[in-house]
């Protein structure tokens, strides 16, 4: 029976269920069983119509009878727990967050603060795919989330992280009333949704009037608040904190609504919390009308949103539309002009950042902006605090942009003050050295700031993933004079470590074991680690592809023999590096201090893995991918491409194959047909790269 099916006559626990119950032990096992089926059944209903429907049908105080007599039957007969709305207390800490993959890619969209944006998307849209209709959405300022369920029960949750993999936070997902553990009436047998967790912004003021009363600092902002509590270790304190869900789209499904329109009201039927202030509309005018509607709107919402989401309906459009790499092409975010206050510069101050980059920040008069006090604002670059003429002293107009991020827009009113940017740096005293805008510390690791940012940096997830090793303990172990550059952390000791403060045995061993077991790294987590200026995730797997190896990087070379020219224009041959990101990874390898600290770590033992290239097996090759494979596309795309051939996201004339997996999209196989594009199935894609010397799925 389904939570859909649930009445007074089938469940007795539906309505005026009764306060008081005979002692759990007086029951037999297979009464105690039935009792229990029937209770969480009950439960999850009145969960749905309390925190979903907002519409309960018992009081407060018969609820809780009905969930403490569940959470006995359970402990007194040792029943299965598993998707039990009893979890939603909260389980034991977990050590650490682990990463997962996602079902599906949660790539991000487009967006802008101008209505010519928005109808240069919809020109786009109408000029490939015809007319279409719309639906506009609240574009909530949370966290995006994925959440998966199997045969209709709660199976994982992860946050959207890189957009292919996230980190598992089904511990802490569980324990939020608005995300059902068991899906309602006809689901589909699987099905990957993603949603934004948030806080209400009534609760945030609430748990900040607590917090402060504990003596403990307030957060910033409801989206601060429900970021620091989702990734809580201690599930107990997520249950403690007042988090809440919207789902709003279907990621993956062995069952699949044919428009967005359509997938919104099955989310309702499954039982998951959709938000109301959603519209459909043909136009985009129409689309423009609600953005501008819900922005006089947004301080009533008891929920942060910072724009409207516009959406093509039809998902055969979608699939015609087709994605970009990091965004998908038949959506567009519509977001709000920024947030104004007027405030005073009361100084100027230099940060330098893990790459060197030195980036001037206002120290302002607290001021509110949009609900979160606003006492520092950034003013990017040298040239932009010339061009704002912002001196100390002066008034200025503040924004956040995104709602986020503080910086100084313009001078209202001159304080008679002047600013000259530093000619050395503000912590070590070397030359800063111009780059167009901007301006960076010559100092390389040898400037105490960048040391200590690397230091920290090199932990990440993303990089070596060494856990334990925040900043707060970064900062130390430079301060005990223990770590000087990265490599040191392969030296660290227990002993070492039990002598500083606020360490114990424990802690400490486990940071040791933390390091020993980076020492194997991919290739390119350890270049994402080294800080090299511009190489993020994305960059460092395409120069891990094309040098395969840290030993071929000139880590031993000679500046005066010519090598780093050959070095540079290599680079430039690596997919997404242009002359300047090539530029700034030469002067990285050009400097014998980072390339002393390589050496260094590899002397350690840090032994990064080479990348196996197949050289050109699938040279000039282009593939699309369509339902689902044995492999993630993400795993997919990286087996192409690492042996020479490409993976898009539309078909066009210059795709050679289009590979259809389970439950494929029409519309990539209409666009194959019409382009005479051959279609493979995963079999047959199996043995094209067979031939080529290519192994699939990948390992």
């Amino acid at each position: 029976m389904s939570d859909a099916d649930v009445d007074a006559e089938s469940n007795p626990y539906l309505r005026d269920p009764p306060t008081e119950f005979e002692p759990a032990e007086s029951l037999a096992r297979e009464a105690a069983e039935e009792q229990a089926a029937l209770l969480r059944e009950a439960v999850r209903e009145h969960d749905h119509r309390y925190y979903v429907e907002a519409d309960p049908l018992i009081s407060d105080a018969a609820y809780d009878a009905l969930f403490s007599r569940l959470v006995a039957l359970e402990g007194a007969f040792d029943l299965d727990t598993t998707n039990s709305p009893t979890n939603r207390v909260g389980g034991e800490p977990i050590d650490a967050l682990e990463t997962v993959e996602h079902v599906a890619p949660m790539l991000s969209i487009d967006q802008s603060t101008e209505a010519d944006d928005l109808r240069e998307f919809d020109e786009r849209v109408r000029r490939e795919v015809g007319e279409v209709d719309y639906v506009c959405e609240p574009k909530f300022d949370g966290l995006s989330v994925e959440v998966v369920y199997e045969d209709g029960e709660f199976v994982r949750a992860a946050t959207r992280g890189d957009g292919r993999r996230g980190d598992d936070v089904s511990a802490q997902v569980k324990t939020i009333p608005t995300v059902p553990l068991s899906l309602r009436g006809d689901h589909p047998d699987r099905l990957a949704v993603r949603g934004e967790i948030y806080m209400p912004k009534s609760d945030f003021s609430d748990l900040n009037a607590r917090r402060v009363e504990a003596g403990e600092d307030a957060f910033a902002n409801p989206r601060n608040a429900a970021a620091g509590t989702l990734r809580n270790l201690d599930p107990s304190v997520v249950a403690d904190r007042p988090l809440a869900v919207f789902f709003y789209d279907i990621l993956d499904a062995s069952a699949r609504p044919d428009s967005q329109w359509a997938a919104l009201d099955r989310l309702r039927e499954w039982g998951l919390r959709v938000a109301d202030r959603i519209e459909r509309v043909e136009d985009v005018a129409g689309a423009i009308d609600y953005r501008n509607r819900m922005q006089a709107a947004r301080d009533d919402l008891d929920y942060e949103i910072d724009g409207t989401v516009i959406k093509v309906d039809s998902r055969d459009a979608r699939e015609r539309l087709g994605e970009k790499s990091r965004s998908v092409r038949w959506a567009f975010a519509y977001k709000f002009p920024a947030r104004h206050e007027v405030t005073t510069v009361r100084d100027i101050v230099v940060q330098v950042g893990r790459t060197g980059r030195l980036t001037p920040v206002a120290i302002l008069d607290p001021v509110d902006v949009g609900g979160v006090t606003v006492s520092r604002a950034t003013l990017h670059n040298p040239d932009e605090i010339a061009a704002l003429g912002v001196a100390v002293g002066d008034r200025v107009r503040v924004k956040r942009a995104g709602d986020v991020i503080p910086q100084v827009v313009e001078v209202t009113e001159d304080g008679g003050g002047s600013y000259e940017f530093p000619d050395e740096c503000p912590v070590c005293g070397s030359a800063v050295d111009r780059d167009g805008p901007l301006a960076f510390c010559s100092g390389g690791l040898s400037c105490p700031a960048q040391r200590e940012a690397s230091i920290g940096h090199f932990a990440v997830k993303g990089a070596m993933d060494i856990d334990g090793l925040g900043e707060e303990r970064v900062s130390q172990l430079v301060d005990a004079g223990l770590v000087e550059t990265v490599a040191d952390l392969y030296d660290l000791t227990a002993d070492d470590l039990a002598e500083l403060e606020g360490w114990g045995e424990t802690s400490a061993e486990n940071l040791v074991a933390a390091v020993e077991n980076s020492t194997n790294p991919a290739l390119d987590s350890f270049l994402v680690g080294l800080s090299i200026p511009e190489v993020g995730e994305a960059t460092a797997r395409g120069l891990a592809r094309e040098f395969g190896s840290i030993e071929a990087f000139p880590i031993e070379a000679d500046a005066e023999d010519g090598e780093f020219d050959a070095f540079e224009e290599r680079l430039t041959t690596v997919p997404d590096v242009g002359e300047t990101v090539a530029r700034r990874v030469r002067d990285f390898f050009e400097n014998e201090d980072n390339r002393a600290v390589i050496r260094a770590l590899l002397d350690r033992g840090v032994d990064p893995e080479p990348v196996e290239s197949g050289g050109d097996e699938l040279d000039g090759l282009t593939f699309v991918v369509t339902g689902t494979l044995a492999a993630s596309r993400g795993d997919v795309k990286d087996l192409v491409e690492t042996h020479g051939g490409s993976v898009t996201g539309s078909v066009s004339g210059n795709t050679d194959y289009l590979v259809v997996g389970e439950n494929p999209g029409q519309s990539k196989r209409d666009d194959a047909e019409a382009n005479d594009v051959p279609t493979l199935t995963e079999t047959e894609f199996e043995e094209l790269l067979a031939e080529r010397g290519v192994a699939y799925p990948p390992e």
